[in-house]
């Protein structure tokens, strides 16, 4: 069973692809969609965001597209889980169940997990991740010059 939606497995992909990328210039949103066989409206969303929760930078003109908007030593994957998850909300889920079973006991049980799970994913930095992505053949750059641009 898989803890994590796959928006959040992805906004995840997208900020370390962007990591590793960005430079010397900014990642456009129609490459992003490309690598990773989106449909570009889909994950522009998604970007928009990352964007609005200081994750990542939108760079406008002929030349823009999404750079990291700290060090990736500073981002988390526990912190894009959760601007992923914020985003999409419970729509289309259906209504909330009524029962006081739910919440009383199963609900206050899948939160204290959710936080645990988080709290793992807090410690897993974009730029460990992006380590261990440049020692695979075809998902790392050669070499990495910069992190960060002010």
């Amino acid at each position: 069973m898989m803890l994590l939606s796959r928006r959040s497995q992805l906004a995840i992909a997208a900020v370390v692809d962007i990591a590793l990328h960005a430079r010397p210039s900014p990642v456009a949103a129609k490459l992003l969609a490309a690598r990773h066989d989106l449909p570009p409206r889909h994950l522009e969303t998604m970007l928009q965001a990352l964007v609005r929760v200081g994750i990542l930078k939108g760079v406008r003109g002929p030349r823009g597209g999404y750079e990291l908007a700290r060090e990736r030593r500073k981002i988390t994957a526990g912190d894009i889980a959760r601007a992923a998850m914020q985003e999409s909300g419970d729509d289309g889920i259906g209504p909330a169940p009524q029962s006081a079973l739910v919440d009383a006991i199963v609900g206050p049980e899948v939160l204290r997990a959710s936080r645990a799970f988080l709290t793992i994913l807090d410690e897993v930095t974009v730029d460990e991740l992006c380590r261990r992505a440049q020692v695979l053949p075809g998902l790392g750059r050669d070499r990495v010059t910069s992190d960060f641009t002010i």
